[in-house]
């Protein structure tokens, strides 16, 4: 659940920082966050395209993850999808044709019958209750992260992409 937050960051859609993660056997096979089609203008960068109070220029984290794994052959059948949001009806759809068999969400968004709906289609529904114990490891997890390696790091990118710079010619 940590990742699909971590995903989340990059949504280009402000109105809901989503993300979702997809993974088989433990093992991560796509993300996906809200934001636009590959492409397309962003949300933040040219506005909402609003529609009877939706936006629509945006696909939903769980649309692009299923998307992603589409676009690079990975198969989807018997996998579990973290989301931060509970899908909405639309997204749930698309799950269940997609064999989708799990779906772990951190809480609710608007929908409230995505659980009836799962129940019907054979998906295992459950929501994200986290303990301290985890909020706690996770907060230490990014406050003790090697800031001094990260800034070594940045400083030869920097100094590479400077240098691939000075050797284009005029």
């Amino acid at each position: 659940m940590a990742m699909a937050h971590m995903v989340a960051e990059r949504s280009t859609c402000d109105r809901l920082l989503g993300g979702a993660v997809l993974v088989r056997d433990k093992r991560i096979i796509a993300t996906g966050y809200n934001g636009s089609p590959s492409g397309m203008d962003h949300c933040n960068d040219i506005g909402h395209l609003m529609e009877e109070g939706h936006c629509i220029g945006t696909l939903h984290a769980e649309e692009n993850t299923v998307l992603q794994a589409a676009l690079f052959g990975v198969a989807t059948q018997g996998t579990t999808i973290y989301t931060t949001y509970a899908p909405c009806y639309h997204c749930l759809k698309k799950l269940i044709a997609c064999g989708i068999t799990r779906i772990v969400a951190m809480q609710v968004y608007r929908d409230t019958k995505v659980r009836d709906v799962c129940l019907k289609a054979g998906i295992r529904f459950e929501i994200f209750n986290p303990d301290g114990a985890w909020l706690d490891h996770l907060s230490d997890m990014f406050k003790n992260l090697p800031r001094e390696a990260q800034t070594e790091v940045k400083q030869a990118e920097k100094s590479k992409h400077t240098a691939s710079l000075n050797a284009i010619p005029e």
